[in-house]
């Protein structure tokens, strides 16, 4: 299993995707700093770009990768080697590889400013959603052999956490405005993903005053040790469920 994930990690980051990706992370970190030196904004002006682009890029990639990989995967089946282990290889190695470039892109020039304290929760979140868009976009890519539409269901994972989930969640609390939403939104935003992270960073950024009684909820629990706990156990299982129910579909589907 070692060998078949540091084969396909490191054959992943020579690809220009990568770099590209990699360099995309850099490009828009450092402009930021250049436009406003206040670590704090040039956090929240990143958390834009993290809420939207890793997930997109997550989704995207993986998908390609995967039915580019399919004759290297047909060729690891053919030998004596368990169909979950190539997998959970192939799985590891895409995850860990967008994960680096990440973290090289956004983590580098706050190193490089001297800012350590301020990206902790950023990098925590954006590796999440690596994590989780990376697992759906293995789930859209077993469903079907037709590599279009296995980009097609990825991509509407991701339209569907990013812009559509949001709109039927606004619509809830305006249609329900006159009653006490707090501990229903609270449910509501445990089943995205995107949503859940960007709770998350804007509670840790501290601008939980800006959103009144419901902001004050909202730092209160997640502010506490159980809503840490709530958060990150509600992200894992986000990570956990596509990929397990892909690998039970990939066990089973004809190659």
């Amino acid at each position: 299993m070692t060998r078949i994930i540091k084969y396909v990690f490191y054959d992943i980051l020579r690809t220009r995707f990568i770099i590209f990706y990699t360099a995309f992370l850099l490009i828009c970190t450092f402009a930021f700093f250049q436009l406003d030196g206040d670590f704090g904004k040039v956090v929240l002006s990143l958390m834009n770009v993290v809420l939207m682009a890793v997930p997109l890029v997550s989704v995207v990639f993986t998908t390609i990768h995967f039915f580019n990989s399919y004759e290297f995967i047909e060729l690891m089946l053919a030998q004596p080697v368990n169909r979950k282990v190539v997998f959970l290889s192939e799985y590891l190695a895409v995850a860990s590889s967008l994960c680096l470039a990440f973290v090289a892109g956004v983590g580098f020039p706050f190193i490089l400013y001297g800012a350590w304290q301020p990206i902790s929760t950023l990098m925590m979140t954006g590796i999440f959603l690596t994590l989780v868009f990376v697992s759906l976009a293995f789930f859209a890519s077993v469903l079907t052999r037709d590599k279009a539409k296995a980009i097609g269901i990825a991509l509407l994972f991701w339209f569907y956490f990013s812009l559509i989930y949001d709109g039927l969640l606004l619509w809830v609390i305006y249609s329900f405005s006159d009653y006490p939403l707090e501990k229903l939104t609270l449910t509501l935003i445990a089943f995205n993903p995107i949503d859940l992270a960007r709770i998350i960073m804007l509670l840790q950024l501290d601008i939980s005053a800006l959103m009144g009684y419901t902001g004050a909820f909202y730092k209160n629990f997640f502010g506490s040790n159980l809503g840490i706990l709530f958060s990150g156990s509600l992200l894992t299982l986000w990570v956990l469920w596509p990929i397990l129910f892909a690998i039970r579909i990939f066990n089973k589907k004809d190659l």
